[in-house]
């Protein structure tokens, strides 16, 4: 190992990407040990630390050049020894001063102390919390003012964080460029107002509300009256998700989706009060779109959509096919009810997004509407990668045989489709047309009648869903 110039084995070294195998590496010689201790970057600990803050300090002290650093206590017992706490944090900030990601998933003995430990590590760009309950606002808005570099914050499960002065400051540093709120109970669609001027510089927006506590957070007066008058510069907004979300017409996230100008990706998943103007002025505005996502309540699903002209048509589809030429992925989903929807989305919609626009991927989850017809006229998807079929229950065997003639598809998942058999995957038994083949709880689909249909096949029979 003495020969080899030091470039070729930190080289080496740069393409070991699985933990282990650099572990074992380390341990050949003491030139490999020194090398990988000064390459190290990243490192991913949790149970297995014990004692937490002895076994953190002699990390941070070996790999001296740490810049990302997850920390994850899932599946943990007290058996398993005491959970690092906030000494644990001011041990990173202590002796990672390169430390620019940190990710805390299931920390519940961190508490707003330990954030103000972190506060000091002005290099820090990236924050993730995942379930960490006893952190408050007040221990955010301590570190976004000490890290002014923080360009990337996720929340997810902070049941305490009520407060959001945190945002507000953010807003004015003008630096964040990612935010995900994810099920924190105490933060409400209104309160993303705050943000203010920090709109312009966000790129990714991902808000999803606990849809048990989705009628807490209600919009007071003063909220209403800042989305109103309030300019929300979205110019720069490239991925926007919400999730559980209400949105109400000119107010609120409503103003988020007639503004944005240059977004590519859009996933909304069962927000109430989403109406095609909504739709129509984003496709007009937002032509470089390239990916998007719909899972819309049933009719039955939420009481409140009972005769309510809120809802998504075929006209969202139609201006999308109209306006964005650049449409690549499309998902379209409908939220478990024992009706599915017959007003909203139709095989018409569908199929003008088709034929206008390259799409290369479509996937189907309990759209009725879609059947044989539809199946025929994706013949002549010229774009056509990817299909993905989930209760999709009025394909039949003759619609399935269709796949073989579909131009330039080459990954085909089937999952919990009941009018589908092994007769209708014959055509493409030893033709090696499909790359990759994927069944899932299909009852009339057998793990013999996959055999051969693709290049690879992945088989999975689970029927208790039907009962």
């Amino acid at each position: 190992m003495d020969s080899i110039p030091e470039h070729v084995v930190w080289e080496i070294l740069s393409r070991m990407k699985k933990t282990n195998d650099r572990n074992a590496v380390s341990l050949v010689c003491k030139r490999l040990f020194y090398l990988d201790n000064a390459q190290r970057e990243c490192i991913k600990v949790g149970c297995g630390m014990d004692p937490a803050d002895e076994a953190l300090t002699c990390l941070c002290i070996r790999f001296q050049n740490l810049s990302k650093v997850e920390i994850t206590y899932s599946g943990w017992m007290s058996k398993l020894g005491k959970q690092l706490d906030d000494k644990g944090l001011l041990i990173l900030a202590k002796h990672c001063p390169l430390l620019t990601d940190l990710s805390l998933s299931y920390c519940t003995f961190i508490t707003d102390v330990g954030l103000r430990y972190l506060a000091s590590s002005s290099k820090l760009s990236s924050l993730r919390l995942n379930f960490t309950p006893r952190i408050t606002g007040c221990g955010i808005l301590s570190l976004v003012v000490g890290c002014k570099n923080l360009s990337r914050l996720h929340l997810i499960r902070c049941l305490n964080v009520s407060s959001v002065e945190w945002l507000e400051y953010l807003g004015k540093l003008g630096t964040l460029e990612d935010l995900s709120i994810k099920n924190c109970r105490a933060i409400g669609e209104g309160d993303l107002i705050k943000l203010g001027l920090g709109w312009n510089k966000l790129r990714r927006l991902q808000f999803e509300v606990d849809a048990n506590y989705r009628y807490m957070k209600v919009y007071d007066r003063l909220s209403v009256d800042r989305w109103q008058k309030q300019h929300v510069p979205c110019e720069n907004m490239l991925e926007l998700s919400l999730v559980n979300c209400i949105i109400s017409p000119g107010r609120g996230l409503a103003c988020v989706l007639t503004k944005c100008k240059n977004l590519q990706k859009i996933h909304l998943d069962m927000c109430v009060g989403v109406r095609d103007f909504d739709i129509i002025c984003l496709s007009e505005r937002s032509s470089d779109l390239q990916s998007v996502s719909f899972r819309v309540p049933s009719d039955f699903s939420l009481p409140s959509l009972v005769n309510n002209p809120l809802r998504l048509t075929d006209e969202s589809l139609k201006a999308l096919a109209q306006n964005c030429s650049k449409l690549e992925s499309v998902r379209i989903s409908f939220s478990d009810g024992e009706f599915p929807s017959s007003s909203s989305f139709t095989l018409s919609g569908i199929l003008c997004l088709i034929n206008k626009c390259p799409v290369r991927q479509l996937a189907l989850d309990h759209v009725y509407s879609f059947n044989d017809v539809g199946m025929e006229a994706l013949c002549a998807a010229e774009y056509l990668e990817t299909l993905e079929l989930v209760r999709c229950q009025e394909i039949s065997d003759e619609g399935l045989q269709l796949v073989s003639q579909f131009p330039r598809l080459c990954i085909l998942r089937l999952s919990k489709c009941l009018g589908i058999s092994d007769d209708g995957l014959k055509p493409l038994i030893g033709s090696f047309k499909l790359d990759f083949l994927a069944i899932e709880d299909c009852p009339q689909i057998s793990e013999r009648g996959v055999q051969g249909a693709a290049k690879s096949v992945s088989f999975r029979q689970d029927l208790s869903w039907m009962y």
